[in-house]
């Protein structure tokens, strides 16, 4: 019986529960397969999220696990599980996907994303998360030769609704108020202030939890003279960090005891025919105090707006600077365009490569390939094309036309660079690329993945190489805006490299078309790029596993 390759990186993930260790540990002795080490020239291991996961309740959380390096794995069984293999999130089984044999919390909430399996990726999306789904969560890959698990935590936070305050009534001396809000986890911590920031400590206390998990909580406190003004309740979520206030203001004038308006009271006991001037006055009390309270808040916002608005000021004269500087190094860099035509014989087979040499796009499989068993399967190479040219020295720029493509990569990478297994597409392996991954992920690979935030998503992006100081930049035609350089020092000459991505069924499937450039003085008509103009526009967060 022989160890496997297990993801398990301490220094980068958070404090896993010792049950996990152990599980990890089962998992090995019980695995009896060996990697065959003449296939692969480093070890292969399963790499899942680098670090525990929070996920909101309700909303989506995503599991991404995959091979490094890259292995296909549409072969292989691929288990998610909870705190041992038995426990079955999801199962994928010689190409299928197992629903009967998952855990019944999990039936109906769970889809497997396949679209990178080839390269040994795979998403796991789990719907409608609720309190019960935190704990700990492993993904396995098994076949005959290779067994290996990657293991992580599940976090679950649910933010409530608003405090509610309500007058309960007099009690002891002052004034009983209540507060209470529902829908949170785990357990929320609940804190009275006075209106010098003071705690002020509840009377009583209690937190429920209902059956789906959820907290629900009310707090009462008794506000006597002297505390009046602002009282506050606020409830914090403690995984969030993160809390909801509500603000309530007091007068003396409403509490009793020794208050103007309990003296007031008692004395109409003895003369009643006072009582009409002294609701009187009592009204007119309360109507200045509102209108000094509301004027001072107008002031307030008014400051407020003065200093907001001369932030953004400085915000977008920054913003107008860097915009003009991108698109000087863009128009710079158009001197230089160059003819770039696409070489079919680099093409991989799952690629269709125009008879120009200028367009290339996805097709469900090669031609030949279909009636072979395991078809385009036994290919291990990447899914990309590079130019007919090469580049060792001067200045080189082009342009690709990816349109409303969901999922593209795109750059330079070594001329001899192998491409006839598994690779990470980073400068420390040749490639310098940028990518979009999903519609609206944009990133590079430096060597880690970066995101990107575009201001308007690129239809066109400009390429610039220059070899002699080692750049290799990317522009976003659209707004003329630059959006990303690489430096480094290349050992070799350079190709131009496109990769399409299969398609994800989308309404758009638009090939990568290099882009006809005035060359050497030849004034080429630019296309119409009215409809990129979009509104500007936020990138989700998430942890997202791109291959």
């Amino acid at each position: 019986m022989v160890d496997f390759p297990v993801s398990l990186d301490s220094s980068q993930r958070a404090p896993l529960p010792s049950s996990l260790f152990f599980l990890t540990n089962l998992l090995l002795l019980l695995q009896p397969g060996e990697l065959n080490s003449e296939a692969l020239d480093e070890e292969v291991k399963v790499v899942g999220p680098e670090e525990s996961i929070l996920a909101l309740v309700g909303e989506e959380v995503e599991f991404s696990c995959h091979l490094s390096p890259y292995l296909d794995a549409q072969h292989m069984e691929i288990r998610w599980f909870r705190s041992g293999p038995s426990d079955v999130v999801h199962l994928y089984q010689d190409g299928q996907e197992l629903h009967d044999r998952q855990m019944a919390q999990f039936q109906n909430r769970t889809q497997l994303v396949t679209d990178e399996i080839a390269d040994g990726s795979v998403i796991l999306q789990l719907r409608g998360v609720v309190p019960a789904d935190q704990g700990p969560y492993g993904c396995q890959f098994f076949s005959s030769d290779f067994s290996g698990v990657a293991v992580w935590e599940l976090e679950v936070a649910g933010l409530g609704s608003d405090p509610h305050i309500s007058l309960e009534g007099f009690k002891e001396g002052g004034i009983q108020l209540r507060c209470s809000s529902s829908g949170w986890y785990p357990k929320p911590k609940a804190q009275w202030r006075d209106h010098q920031g003071q705690c002020l400590p509840p009377e009583t206390e209690a937190i429920i939890q209902d059956a789906q998990g959820m907290f629900s909580l009310e707090t009462y406190v008794v506000v006597r003279e002297g505390a009046h003004s602002n009282v506050s309740c606020s409830i914090q979520n403690p995984l969030l960090i993160q809390k909801k206030e509500f603000v309530v203001q007091i007068a003396d004038v409403f509490l009793p005891g020794t208050s103007p308006w309990k003296r007031a009271f008692l004395g109409t006991l003895v003369a009643l025919p006072l009582l009409p001037a002294l609701l009187t006055a009592l009204a007119l009390h309360l109507s200045r105090k509102q209108r000094r309270a509301r004027e001072k808040l107008k002031e307030q916002a008014e400051k407020d707006k003065g200093k907001l608005t001369a932030e953004l000021g400085k915000l977008q004269t920054e913003l107008d600077w860097r915009r003009a500087e991108g698109q000087a190094e863009w128009r710079a860099a158009q001197q230089y365009a160059v003819d770039v035509t696409l070489d079919p014989a680099s093409a991989h087979p799952s690629l269709e490569v125009s008879e120009d040499g200028k367009s290339v796009s996805s097709r469900a499989a090669a031609p030949g390939l279909a009636a072979e068993p395991g078809g385009l399967q036994r290919f291990s190479e990447q899914t990309c094309v590079l130019s007919r040219e090469r580049f060792s020295a001067g200045r080189h720029y082009w342009e690709v036309h990816v349109g409303r493509r969901s999922r593209w990569f795109l750059g330079a990478c070594l001329a001899a660079v192998p491409r006839a297994g598994p690779a990470r597409l980073s400068p420390a392996s040749g490639y310098w690329v940028m990518g979009l991954w999903n519609r609206c992920e944009y990133f590079v690979l430096d060597p880690h993945r970066v995101a990107l935030t575009l201001r308007v998503p690129p239809r066109r992006v400009g390429v610039f190489l220059d070899c002699e100081v080692g750049r290799l930049s990317f522009f976003n035609v659209s707004d003329s805006s630059h959006i990303f350089t690489f430096t480094d020092s290349f050992s070799g000459s350079l190709c131009a490299y496109f990769r399409p991505r299969g398609h994800d069924g989308g309404e758009h499937a638009d090939p990568l078309t290099i882009c006809p450039l005035p060359v050497r003085g030849i004034r080429v008509p630019e296309e119409d790029d009215s409809d990129t103009w979009l509104q500007p526009y936020e990138p989700s967060d998430p942890a997202l596993g791109l291959w």
